[in-house]
């Protein structure tokens, strides 16, 4: 059993687990390495294998965060409650503005490691197929058809990735200008005063 200085002198699963994130998306997964993690963290390189067999069990705890934390984000935001398609809509955009619901930085680094990784590109298209699906149930929901749902689910979808693979950056102001016309384009109808206004308040932003 670890002793009570274990935290200290070994750090902790998650520590290691945070530090490899920072790496991966700092540097890129060539760079998550035992070592350089250990001299990250000012601990010794053999307090690493109290908490992971291996790199590759860490590889795998990186994928499972990952899968956990943007996968089961966006899905949950497709179930979330809604009166109306357009607050369903406006609760998946809530994804793309809080990196606790989904990790877009995250996302842009699992991609890139995918280039050099069959399994991850396994694991990538796994979790596209969820993503769509899921949407495509929301829309279903709200009784668009299935054909019509899924190809208004990929859209949302396939545009949020390019955001993200192009890495684009717009101000807040600018993304909370386009909302309204991006739900138009997405659902078919557009949002209300109110529901905007909700969604603006959930984000702090004060329109001007």
């Amino acid at each position: 059993m670890p002793s009570p200085n274990t935290s200290a002198t070994k750090g902790s699963q998650d520590v290691w687990l945070d530090a490899a994130f920072e790496t991966l998306l700092e540097s890129g997964i060539d760079s998550v390495r035992i070592l350089p993690l250990a001299k990250r963290l000012k601990l010794s390189r053999t307090s690493f294998y109290w908490f992971f067999k291996d790199r590759e069990s860490l590889l795998e705890a990186l994928i499972a965060r990952w899968r956990e934390k943007n996968t089961q984000g966006l899905v949950h935001q497709t179930e979330a409650y809604a009166e109306n398609i357009v607050e369903a809509m406006l609760n998946v955009f809530d994804c793309w503005l809080d990196p606790n619901l989904f990790d877009s930085p995250l996302e842009f680094a699992m991609r890139s490691w995918a280039l050099q990784s069959a399994p991850v590109v396994s694991e990538i298209e796994a979790a596209d197929a969820t993503r769509i699906e899921a949407l495509t149930r929301m829309f279903q929901r709200y009784g668009y058809d299935s054909l019509a749902a899924n190809v208004r689910g990929r859209t949302i979808y396939l545009t949020q990735i390019g955001y993200i693979s192009m890495k684009t950056q717009e101000p807040i102001k600018v993304r909370m200008q386009r909302i309204p016309a991006y739900v138009e384009i997405f659902t078919g109808q557009s949002p209300d005063a109110r529901e905007l206004q909700r969604f603006h308040a959930r984000h702090g932003y004060v329109e001007e």
